[in-house]
Formats: C-alpha cells, structure tokens, sequence
C-alpha cells in the first residue's frame, strides 16, 4: 500500500490546519506538513499496518510541530521588531487552513497569544478546543498522561481566557465596523476613524528587520489613527498603489498593493465588542510570498516612516 493521491488530499488539509495553528508560520507548517505525509508514505511501503492513516498524520505533525516550535523560538528572541504570524487569506475559498476550522482559531490575536504557552500546552489546546481530540486520544498524541493533558489544556484555556477581549464581536458587527474604518481611512477622516478604534487599541508593525516598520506597538486611539492616516498618505503618493478588500485569518483585512498589483503588506484587524481593537500590520517580505508576487515596500517609505 502506498499513499494515494486520494488519501494525500484528505490529509494534506488536516495536517497543514494543525500545523499552521501551532506555528504561526505558513514556510514552517508546510515543512512539518510535508515530512509528516512522507512518513506516512514510508511507513506504508514498508508493508507496515496503519489502522488509521489520519490518526497517524496528527501525531506526527503534532509531534514535529512541537519541535519545531521549540527551535522557532529561539529565533523568534532574535527577531527585530514584534513578531506576528504569516497572514493567511481566508476568503470563503476551500482553503485548507479553514479545515476543522471553529469560530475565530485561526485569528493573528489568538495566534500572538499562543506564542506565549508552552509547546505541549499549545497543542493540548488546540487539538481539545479547536479539533475536538478527546483527552484520551491526546495522551497518546504527546505521549504524556490524561491528567497532564488535562492540565496542560486547563491552564492555557485559562491563560488565553483572561487575556482575549470580554465582548464578542458578530460577523454582521465585523464586517460594517471594517466597511467604515476602511471608508474613513480612505477618506483622511482622523474624526470618523477615532470613533471606531477602542481606547486602548494597539497597532502593531511587523517588519522583521527587512524593511522599516513601527519600532514597537503604537496604542490609544489617537495615536494609532493618526499614524494610519500618516500611512495611507504615503501610500497615495504611489500611482497604482492601494489596497484589495479581503478576509486575513478568518477576520476583514485588506493586501495593501503597488501599482503592478505586487503585495506590499497586509493589514488585519481585531474586534472587541463595537469597536477595533487591534490593528496588525505585516510587511516583512518573507512573510508575504505565499500570497503573491512581492512588490518592494522600502519605495513607498520616505525616511523614518513605516508601515
């Protein structure tokens, strides 16, 4: 028996979806995704019995996502600027990081708040609340007791719990806070864009160090509207450029584009309640390529300006 391209299009989607969500990173789960399918193909040219081919998937992306989480980590401490994960598109297509997909899993704001759990907690949270693994079949996933795996998910649910934004925000109420703040944006409208940010909104710029990029977080909602306002300025100095209304990690965002229509960031926004909560702008080319052609960002910046 071998692994088909029946059985690879069933699992493909599986594997990616846990990956993506334990690393952040689009490059770093499609490596894990890819050893974990070729083990499985390996172990079944072997003539060795796989009961269940899925189950068998899970573990090992689960496993190697773990590792990989663990080395990523010590290069996330090195990282220049905050560090945001890899911005997927999730516009309504079958886009397999929407497999399994509940509620808002896959948002950058719940992601951000994963980097700070342990690897194993991570993955006891996302394979119990997000993928509905009952505790005895993540025993054997992370090889650990039912009691500990209990824990490992009790805790960060708790620590997520108290950190994510009390009130939530209906698709409908997303949808026409995003509709407004791009209009005013567009429109230079510091008043109407004031309106809709929460008071303690954050901005957040990811530039990796490979282009400039907000220092550190800008919050309040003067502050960050007006730098906005100061970015879409720049970016209106440059024919052709602008942005295309899309879906980022299951929340409204935009691709901020030059006039050849090549990626030049993208920004995504957070709710809480009525209002905008946060605002996650991610320029870093290497952070971009999986979304398209890469335009270059540094001949939209005048000097310490950044996106």
């Amino acid at each position: 028996m071998s692994l088909s391209d029946e059985l690879f299009s069933e699992l493909q989607p599986v594997s990616f979806s846990i990956a993506y969500r334990m690393l952040g990173s689009v490059a770093e789960a499609e490596d894990v995704v890819q050893e974990a399918l070729l083990r499985l193909h390996q172990v079944l040219e072997a003539g060795t019995h796989v009961a269940s081919p899925r189950a068998f998937v899970v573990t090992v992306t689960t496993r190697l996502a773990i590792n990989e989480l663990r080395s990523a980590r010590v290069r996330r401490e090195q990282y220049v600027g905050d560090w945001l994960p890899e911005p997927i598109v999730t516009d309504g297509r079958d886009d397999p990081a929407r497999h399994a997909e509940t509620a808002d899993s896959l948002s950058l704001a719940l992601l951000v708040l994963l980097e700070s759990l342990s690897p194993e907690q991570r993955a006891a949270l996302l394979l119990h609340d997000v993928f509905d693994y009952p505790y005895a079949q993540i025993t054997e996933i992370l090889g650990k007791s039912e009691d500990t795996v209990r824990q490992l998910a009790s805790r960060a649910r708790r620590y997520v719990a108290e950190r994510r934004p009390r009130f939530r925000t209906t698709r409908e109420q997303r949808d026409q806070l995003a509709d407004r703040f791009f209009a005013a944006a567009e429109r230079g409208d510091l008043g109407a864009l004031e309106e809709l940010l929460a008071d303690d909104v954050v901005l957040t710029g990811d530039g990796g160090g490979k282009v400039p990029a907000l220092a550190r977080s800008v919050r309040g909602r003067v502050r960050v509207a007006r730098t906005l306002l100061t970015w879409v300025r720049i970016g209106s100095q440059t024919p052709g450029a602008g942005w295309r209304r899309t879906e980022l990690n299951g929340e409204p965002g935009v691709l901020l584009v030059d006039g050849d229509e090549q990626v030049l960031g993208v920004w995504a926004l957070g709710f809480s309640g009525g209002t905008i909560a946060s605002i996650s702008s991610v320029i870093n080319p290497e952070k971009l390529a999986h979304l398209g052609p890469v335009g270059d960002i540094t001949a939209l910046l005048r000097p310490g300006a950044g996106l």
